[in-house]
């Protein structure tokens, strides 16, 4: 559907002061509001205690008609979790070097222009919500949104090991460092799982993730398939064993799935290679995982704490959000 306007409209801009030049960014809203005829937009800044979640439930409570979020996917993550289910529709203004969401929902990255106006003027579509609950060591749980990827296990250490400067100055470029620091002393860990309806599983795994959408930075394609309108999750179980267990993580993910998959003569291809089991898919409504003792838990590329269980849902199509009009999520 598309918005519609009226005097009586008011939008609410939640945006990270460290990543947007908030004078311009500021003054683009309130000139694009005042052409649609809305009234004078309200302006919420995070902070370090409040990621974004907190000031945008002080908008919904405001009662505004559309939320502007500019900042990184830490940012996009916090305000999408106090939106999902609010029937309020979000637009994503891309800041930072990250913008994993706006990079899988193809949403234009270098004209911020077109996601203001596209708060007043766009369509509306729905997209899912991933909801993780984590079981910390000490029974404590504590429940989180996601909308690209968490996970438990290696993935979650490299992030918890990323030099929080470095990832500030070359953005996602950092977790190479991280990388560094966490395979040296990478080691595989039991773990049960289980999607709903399907056989329990256990194995030694290096990470599980479960994924909303499935490209990676650097235009890699960790799940082909994915989709943020089906409402299904999908999980990658990394399970190499040793050095040509990683090449072959490396080449499904930077080959097999990044090259190959998008030409036909590709999926040919890998229709008839042997499958390995260095890396695992399954796709359903969720997922239980159960670790053998706390390991590192990441949503969305931000380090969540240790957990030894993760009980992981899809809410489907529980976001709206604001994108230009005719632009197909």
């Amino acid at each position: 559907m598309t918005q519609a306007s009226g005097e009586s409209k008011r939008a609410a801009l939640i945006y990270n002061p460290t990543k947007v030049d908030e004078k311009k960014l500021r003054a683009t809203v309130v000139d694009e509001a005042a052409k649609a005829g809305w009234q004078e937009p309200l302006f919420f800044e995070t902070q370090v205690d409040d990621l974004g979640d907190g000031v945008t439930r002080e908008a919904l409570e405001q009662h505004v008609d559309v939320v502007l979020v500019a900042g990184g996917d830490g940012t996009v993550r916090a305000v999408s979790e106090a939106m999902s289910g609010s029937g309020v529709p979000l637009s994503i203004i891309p800041s930072g070097t990250g913008n994993l969401l706006a990079r899988n929902l193809k949403l234009p990255l270098s004209s911020p222009m077109l996601m203001v106006r596209a708060a007043f003027t766009g369509d509306v579509s729905a997209i899912d919500v991933g909801w993780a609950e984590l079981v910390r060591a000490d029974g404590q749980k504590d429940k989180h949104a996601f909308v690209v990827m968490g996970g438990m296990g290696l993935d979650a250490a490299m992030i918890a090991n990323t030099n929080a400067q470095l990832k500030k100055s070359v953005g996602w470029v950092a977790y190479v460092d991280g990388a560094a620091r966490s395979l040296p002393s990478a080691k595989p860990f039991r773990v049960s799982y289980q999607l709903p309806g399907a056989r329990l599983h256990s194995s030694k795994v290096q990470s599980v993730l479960f994924a909303n959408c499935g490209q990676l930075p650097a235009g890699l394609d960790l799940i082909p398939e994915a989709s943020v309108t089906d409402g299904a999750l999908d999980v990658v179980v990394f399970q190499p064993k040793g050095a040509l267990g990683w090449l072959l993580v490396w080449r499904r993910v930077a080959w097999d799935n990044s090259v190959l998959q998008r030409f036909r003569a590709g999926r040919q291809v890998l229709a008839l290679r042997t499958k390995n089991s260095a890396v695992r898919y399954s796709r359903g409504s969720g997922i239980d995982v159960g670790a053998d003792r706390a390991h590192p838990v990441q949503l969305d590329g931000d380090e969540f704490g240790e957990a030894s269980r993760v009980s992981v849902s899809i809410d489907a199509g529980s976001l709206l959000l604001s994108v230009p009009r005719g632009h197909k999520i």
